[in-house]
């Protein structure tokens, strides 16, 4: 992707939403991107949400330890303040933002900023998660990835939880959940 001036030699911002299941490389995905924009000497800022502490307190960390530094924000409307004079800004697990992400993202774009979203599309139950469906809906491009389902060795759309109690959100790992196709998720354990 490149930053596309427009007929007044503006730039143009878009959005850009990575999304799909738990370990199916979203977060790999997002950091690959990034890396790359450092690569080009553009100016880039990246957020997480501060709740998500699992692999690290500031830096967003995939799966596989690939990671990047961040800036932990309680709110989205925080990474408007701090994404100023900026090419690029990044944003992790959007799924935990509060209801004023969408929009936020939006403001971005429209100050010729290009933002590169991931997060969880769907929760363990199988429902949309949080504000992912209001960022899909203003996004100029859209990753859909999966995993590979433990149970079958299919495309897995689902991040099973193998507790069934418990709150929408539980951070966890490998140890609370699994990735499963459609069919496997519904079988119980």
């Amino acid at each position: 992707m490149f930053i596309e001036p427009n007929l007044k030699g503006e730039r143009r911002g878009w959005i850009e939403v990575i999304c799909g299941s738990m370990f199916s490389g979203k977060t790999e995905e997002l950091i690959r991107r990034l890396k790359r924009v450092k690569i080009a000497n553009l100016k880039v800022e990246i957020f997480k949400p501060a709740i998500d502490v699992r692999y690290d307190e500031v830096k967003i960390v995939s799966h596989d330890t690939n990671a990047i530094a961040s800036t932990p924000v309680e709110s989205s409307q925080t990474i408007l303040l701090l994404a100023q004079d900026v090419d690029v800004v990044g944003i992790d697990e959007a799924q935990f933002f509060d209801s004023e992400i969408s929009n936020v993202c939006e403001q971005l774009a429209l100050r010729g900023i290009r933002v590169i979203v991931a997060g969880l599309d769907m929760d363990y139950l199988g429902n949309a998660f949080g504000q992912m469906p209001n960022l899909l809906a203003k996004a100029d491009y859209i990753t859909k990835l999966h995993a590979i389902c433990v149970k079958c060795g299919n495309i897995a759309n689902i991040s099973y939880r193998k507790i069934a109690e418990g709150p929408q959100v539980l951070l966890g790992e490998k140890d609370i959940y699994e990735p499963r196709c459609r069919h496997c998720a519904q079988e119980k354990n």
